[in-house]
C-alpha cells in the first residue's frame, strides 16, 4: 500500500506512493503508523499525489497510550500501515462515567468521538464560527448528550448560560424528560409562563466596581461618590436607633458646611432644603420643632431671610445642629444586613453632592452630574425593574437561589437577556460573574461547587473594556486566569474572536472551531493559540454546517466532529422568507 520511506525533512515523511489513483483520492487526512521494533509513530496524510505522499508526524504510542509529539524521527526502514482499531480507540476515546459522546468522526466511519469530561470542562473552552456555521446547535447537541449519558448522572452540574437572543430555552425545558431529577431554569427579562423566572440582581450585592460599570464611570474622580453613595444608601435605608444616630450626625455636618459656606444666602437656603428633602429623619424635617429660650421655631422658619440678607434665627438653628453632631471618637461600622432600593441610592447621591461640595467644585460638578443622569435612566427604564432591593440576602443564600427551581436543584440555568441593550447586558453578566466568583473562592473546600458559564454572543460582553483602568482588572480576565483553580470555567462562544479579549481567549484549553470564513478572525486565531496548524485552518474553512474542529487538551489530536442535530433544536434557525411570502 506504502512504499518506502524516500526522505524526512523537518516534521514530514516523504513517502513513495504504490497505489493506483482511486485508492489514492480516499487518503487523504488518514492517519497512518510508522511502526519499527519498539517504536510506533503516528503521522497524518497531509498531500499526495502519483509519485509522493507525504506525512506529518503527530506524535508516539508507548504501549497502548498515545503521547503527543515526536522525539525521534521513524527510520527510514520502517513500515508504514493504515491505522488499526484499537490505535484509532485511543484517539477518540470511548463513552463511560467519565466521559461522553460529542459527535462522529468525519474522516472513520462508526467511530465516536468521546472527549473526558474533566479534560474538557475543568479548563477554559472556547467555541468559535460564522453566523450559520452550527454553534447553538453544536452547544445545545454537547449539553444534551451530556444529560443523555446513561453511565453518569449529571444531577450537581451548574451551567450557567448566558442567552443573548433567547435561543436555548426550547433545546433545554424538556431537560426532566432525561431524568425526573433534572431541572432547567428560566432566568429571564420577559416571563410568559408561571415557570419563568424574573431576572433579578439585589442592589445591595452591587459592589463600588459593579456600581462604577453600571453608571458608566469614565475616570476615577467619579468612584468616592459612587463609593460614598453606597454606604449612605445602606444607612438611610435603615430605621434603627442607631442608624437614626448616624443619619442626624450626617445630616447636621452636611447643614453646617453649607451655613458656613461662601455661598449666597438662597442658594444656602436651597441646598439645605434639599438635602431634608432627600434625607429626614424626626430630628430634621421640615417641621421639626426647633426650641428656644421662650419661644420655639419649627425647621422650615428658621431659613427665612431678613432683611439683611440673613438668616432669621441662625445662631437657634446652628446651636441645635451642633448638638446632633456627634464626638470624632464614635466609630460607626456599616449596619449589617443593610439593603435598600433605587430610590435610596439616588437620594444618597444627591446628599452625597451637595454634602461633599461637588455642586460647587466645577472640575468634579460634570463627573457628578453624568453619574446623575445615568442613574435616572437606569430608575426610569426597565433596567430598573431587574435590580431590587425589597430585602436583605446574603450572597451565599443568592447564589444558592440561582441553582435550584423552587426546592429542586436546577442543572441548567438559563439566562435571558435578548431584551437588554448590550450596555446594560454586558455590565449585568458580570455582575453574576464576580458575585459566582467570589462566592466560590470563599469555599471552604476549594472548587467543590464548579460553575459553567456558557457566554453566547461573548463578543458582546468579554471585550477589551477599560474596566482594568477604571477599576484595576476586567472580571473576565481574571476568571480566565485564576477561575479554573476555584472551579468557575468560561465556555466563549463567538463567531467574532477577533472581538474578544486577547487574554480570555490565550487561557482556553480546548478550542472547537465551525466554519470561519473571516481573514481577520482567521488571522487572529492564527496569531493568537500557539498549538493550532495551518492544516487545521484550511480544514476549517471548508466545513459543512455542524462540524467543527476539536483541538486542545481534550483531545489527543486535532479531531474532525460531525455533530448530530440536537433534539429539541434551539431558536436559532434562519427565517422561512418563502414560507412567510406565501
Amino acid at each position: 500500500m506504502f512504499g518506502k520511506i524516500l526522505y524526512i525533512s523537518d516534521n514530514i515523511a516523504h513517502v513513495e506512493s504504490k497505489m493506483n489513483r482511486d485508492m489514492v483520492s480516499d487518503l487523504m487526512n488518514v492517519h497512518v503508523i510508522f511502526e519499527a521494533p519498539n517504536q510506533r509513530i503516528l503521522g497524518e496524510v497531509i498531500e499526495l499525489n502519483d509519485e509522493i505522499i507525504k506525512i506529518r508526524f503527530l506524535g508516539e504510542y508507548q504501549g497502548t497510550r498515545y503521547l503527543n509529539g515526536v522525539l525521534r524521527k521513524p527510520l527510514l526502514s520502517s513500515t508504514i500501515r493504515v491505522i488499526n482499531g484499537e490505535e484509532l480507540m485511543e484517539l477518540v476515546g470511548v463513552q463511560s462515567d467519565k466521559s461522553f459522546v460529542l459527535g462522529d468522526s468525519a474522516i472513520y466511519r462508526n467511530f465516536k468521538v468521546c472527549p473526558n469530561i474533566n479534560d474538557l470542562f475543568s479548563n477554559h473552552l472556547a467555541i468559535f464560527g460564522n453566523s450559520g456555521s452550527g454553534k447553538s446547535c453544536g452547544v445545545s447537541r454537547i449539553v444534551q448528550n451530556i444529560f443523555n449519558n446513561p453511565a453518569m448522572s449529571p444531577f450537581n452540574a451548574n451551567l450557567f448560560i448566558f442567552d443573548a437572543y433567547g435561543e436555548y430555552k426550547n433545546a433545554f425545558c424538556k431537560l426532566n424528560e432525561i431524568n425526573p431529577r433534572f431541572n432547567y431554569k428560566f432566568i429571564t427579562t420577559n416571563p410568559t409562563l408561571d415557570d419563568d423566572f424574573l431576572l433579578d440582581i439585589p442592589l445591595h450585592l452591587l459592589n463600588l466596581d459593579d456600581w462604577a460599570l453600571l453608571l458608566q464611570a469614565s475616570n476615577h474622580s467619579q468612584l468616592p461618590i459612587i463609593e460614598n453613595t453606597i454606604k449612605l444608601a445602606k444607612i438611610f435605608s435603615q430605621e434603627n436607633e442607631e442608624s437614626r444616630r448616624l443619619k442626624n450626625h450626617l445630616i447636621a455636618k452636611a447643614l453646617l458646611a453649607i451655613l458656613f459656606s461662601s455661598e449666597t444666602t438662597a442658594n444656602k437656603k436651597n441646598e439645605i432644603f434639599t438635602i431634608i428633602e432627600v434625607c429626614n429623619t424626626p430630628e430634621f424635617n421640615f417641621n421639626s420643632i426647633i426650641p428656644g429660650v421662650g419661644y420655639t421655631r419649627i425647621f422650615s422658619e428658621c431659613f427665612e431671610i431678613d432683611s439683611h440678607g440673613n438668616f432669621g434665627e441662625s445662631v437657634l438653628i446652628t446651636d441645635y445642629i451642633l448638638k446632633h453632631i456627634l464626638d470624632d471618637s464614635v466609630v460607626f461600622s456599616e449596619p449589617e444586613g443593610a439593603y435598600y432600593t433605587l430610590q435610596d441610592f439616588a437620594k444618597a447621591m444627591e446628599f452625597t453632592l451637595i454634602s461633599e461640595g461637588f455642586q460647587n467644585n466645577d472640575n468634579l460638578y460634570s463627573d457628578a452630574i453624568i453619574l446623575k443622569v445615568r442613574l435616572n435612566t437606569i430608575m426610569t427604564s426597565k433596567i430598573g425593574n431587574y435590580f431590587s432591593g425589597k430585602e436583605y440576602v446574603p450572597v451565599e443564600k443568592y447564589i444558592q437561589s440561582l441553582m435550584f427551581k423552587y426546592q429542586n436543584k436546577a442543572q441548567i440555568i438559563n439566562i435571558n437577556l435578548e431584551d437588554i441593550d448590550d450596555v446594560y447586558a454586558k455590565v449585568i453578566v458580570k455582575i453574576f460573574c464576580r458575585l459566582m466568583f467570589e462566592y466560590s473562592k470563599s469555599l471552604e473546600k476549594r472548587a467543590s461547587i464548579p460553575f459553567h458559564l456558557f457566554l453566547e454572543e461573548a463578543h458582546r460582553y468579554i471585550q477589551k473594556d477599560n474596566d482594568t483602568f477604571l477599576i484595576g482588572y476586567n472580571i473576565f480576565d481574571r476568571i480566565a486566569k485564576e477561575g479554573r483553580k476555584y472551579g468557575v470555567i468560561l465556555d466563549i462562544i463567538s463567531q467574532r474572536p477577533v472581538e474578544i479579549s486577547d487574554t480570555v481567549i490565550a487561557q482556553c484549553s480546548n478550542f472547537l472551531i465551525f466554519k470561519m470564513t473571516h481573514p481577520l478572525d482567521i488571522k487572529y486565531i492564527e496569531e493568537m493559540l500557539p498549538n493550532i496548524s495551518s492544516d487545521i485552518v484550511e480544514k476549517q474553512k471548508i466545513l459543512q454546517p455542524g462540524t467543527c474542529v476539536g483541538f486542545g487538551g481534550a483531545f489527543k489530536i486535532p479531531m474532525i466532529v460531525k455533530l448530530e442535530m440536537p433534539n429539541p433544536m434551539p431558536y436559532s434557525t434562519n427565517c422561512d422568507v418563502s414560507g412567510c411570502w406565501k
